[in-house]
């Protein structure tokens, strides 16, 4: 029995031409991490640019830049001091602009980091703000309050920090006093704009048009359901323990409130204005329900979907992750989105080494020993069940490898503000440097053999030049789905998906026209079913013999 899923709107069905990010694979690019081109052992643009062709002949349609702009980098490029510039570290515009160009040579769309919810408190507004005293306009572009007690020397309510401790600093005032105190959301040199000031939409608004005129083709919008504050900065509800108390499958009050979808609105007739199908996508870890209020015609063009990226290795948890999204995004006719990792998760590869019920935490520590093994045969075959799904695939940088998460970083090595501030092991981990030659130092990212976080010895076997052109490897798996994806048309809602009922329980499947996408989650290597051992195998996530579905394996099959 078949169990059918919605396919999209029929005007978009009728569509001759439909926008490329409707079914597109986007390969993510952490600057930092992915080629450094001058010898300092940190990635830059140029890097980028000399491995474009790489890229390309992954077969993926589109490169997201994570971002590259001025920054002191206390949250590795997430704190931006300029939005319309590029950090020495990795280059210069004219690097920018070069490789903008040369990916559009290679047919590969740009798409660009933009972080508005919080600056770097090194821009020159916040440095301002800070000059100018309470009451000014320079203040009002950022989130300053009085203090509560009786000399304003608590904070200005009970939110905490993303990053752990308080949300609120206290400056010293121009003339030397106790002064303000400042809201941040992430780490304390991250202020938080203030939305409410038509004077932030402004600046935005120059923002997007000046990467536009550049060439970009899209952004992705980090933080995308912060910015808008609820009014009066009200207290957060507390549990018996005094910590925040939120609600399972909510996020805290400072998140998802009214008037973020507005920002939205606003932004989609810029994008609709230049040629070409410039696109927004948004990093929104919002209640699966809210997706709607956030995507359609006239807002972002896409979200996240990171429900299909928690889900645990299973038939019911990944048949979930799969079906609900794809209701919720078909009723506002936009593609949904499937991702498996990025730059502030642990690797998949490491993630599905764990035990079910493994809490992951924040960031890998020492003593968390995955299997190893294990967590790369089901990423290959979680990967091939994505690749095979309608909509957007979007690939981390490294994912295409099998690379791990890399637990083993000295702590006065590691960067992120989440370890610095509470002790937990943060993201460096997913964020080590790529291996692309085997014997080469620093494995090639650098010619120097520099690095700016050590490389595990386990990543050259991993290197690029050391699974080209080897059957069966990683990265030439990827190469094949990606290929195949696109030739079945399987991102489009053309081939309509509809689950297979009558299959063994451990097994996962379901159909995209004549093509059979089978998982085996369980232990046990198992027959295929009956009718479906003549059918022609199309491309397997590990060794499969005829006629078998091995154990945490995704075969694709055709019909005949």
């Amino acid at each position: 029995m078949i169990s059918p899923q919605p396919t999209a709107s029929a005007a978009h069905e009728a569509s001759a031409t439909p926008a490329w990010w409707r079914d597109a694979v986007v390969y993510q690019v952490y600057p930092r991490s992915f080629a450094d081109s001058n010898g300092d052992g940190m990635g830059d643009l140029p890097g980028i640019t000399a491995r474009l062709p790489y890229i390309a002949s992954l077969g993926v349609d589109a490169i997201w830049l994570s971002p590259f702009y001025p920054s002191p980098q206390h949250d590795g490029g997430y704190d931006v001091s300029d939005y319309t510039d590029v950090d020495p570290r990795f280059g210069s515009l004219a690097d920018a602009d070069a490789l903008i160009a040369r990916a559009h040579e290679l047919g590969l769309k740009v798409i660009v980091d933009i972080v508005p919810n919080h600056s770097s408190s090194e821009h020159e507004l916040f440095q301002a703000a800070l000059a100018a005293g309470p009451g000014s306009p320079e203040r009002d572009m950022y989130v300053f309050a009085e203090g509560k007690g009786e000399h304003g020397e608590l904070p200005p309510n009970n939110w905490t920090s993303i990053f752990h401790g308080e949300a609120w600093t206290r400056i010293t005032e121009p003339d030397g006093t106790p002064g303000q105190w400042y809201l941040h959301l992430f780490d304390t040199t991250q202020p938080d704009w203030n939305w409410e000031n038509p004077a932030v939409h402004e600046l935005f608004e120059r923002v997007l048009r000046f990467w536009l005129d550049r060439g970009a083709d899209g952004f992705r919008v980090d933080v995308a359901h912060g910015m808008v504050k609820p009014e009066g900065l009200p207290d957060a509800q507390v549990n018996s323990e005094g910590l925040i108390d939120i609600p399972e499958g909510e996020v805290p009050i400072y998140f998802d409130n009214d008037g973020v979808v507005d920002i939205y609105r606003q932004w989609r007739p810029i994008l609709d204005s230049y040629e070409g199908d410039r696109m927004m996508v948004l990093e929104a870890w919002i209640p699966e329900h809210r997706l709607p209020q956030y995507i359609g015609q006239d807002r972002a063009h896409q979200s996240f979907n990171f429900g299909f990226l928690q889900a645990r290795w299973g038939v019911e948890t990944m048949r979930r992750a799969i079906e609900k999204p794809l209701a919720l995004a078909d009723a506002v006719d936009s593609p949904t989105t499937w991702v498996l990792s990025n730059h502030d998760v642990i690797r998949h590869a490491t993630r599905y080494g764990f035990a079910p019920d493994h809490r992951f935490g924040e960031g890998l520590s020492r003593e968390e020993v995955p299997d190893a093994e294990l967590g790369l045969l089901r990423a290959r075959a979680a990967s091939l069940l994505m690749l095979a799904l309608p909509g957007s695939a979007y690939l981390y940088q490294g994912e295409e490898l099998g690379l791990p998460e890399v637990a083993d970083i000295p702590d006065e090595l590691r960067e992120d503000p989440a370890h610095h501030r509470a002790g937990v092991p943060g993201r460096d981990g997913c964020r080590v440097p790529l291996p692309w030659q085997q014997d080469a130092p620093a494995f090639g990212f650098s010619p120097t053999g520099e690095s700016w976080l050590p490389q595990p010895e386990v990543f050259g076997q991993l290197a690029a030049d050391a699974q080209e052109g080897v059957e069966g490897s990683t990265l030439e798996l990827y190469r094949t789905a990606i290929r195949l994806r696109s030739e079945l048309g399987l991102g489009r809602p053309t081939a309509p998906l509809a689950f297979l009922e009558d299959l063994p329980a451990p097994v996962l499947g379901l159909t995209r026209g004549d093509v059979v996408v089978l998982v085996n989650t369980g232990e046990e290597d198992l027959e295929l079913p009956t009718h479906l051992r003549e059918a022609e195998l199309l491309v397997a996530s590990a060794p499969s013999a005829p006629g078998t579905l091995p154990a945490d394996t995704t075969l694709w099959l055709r019909r005949r």
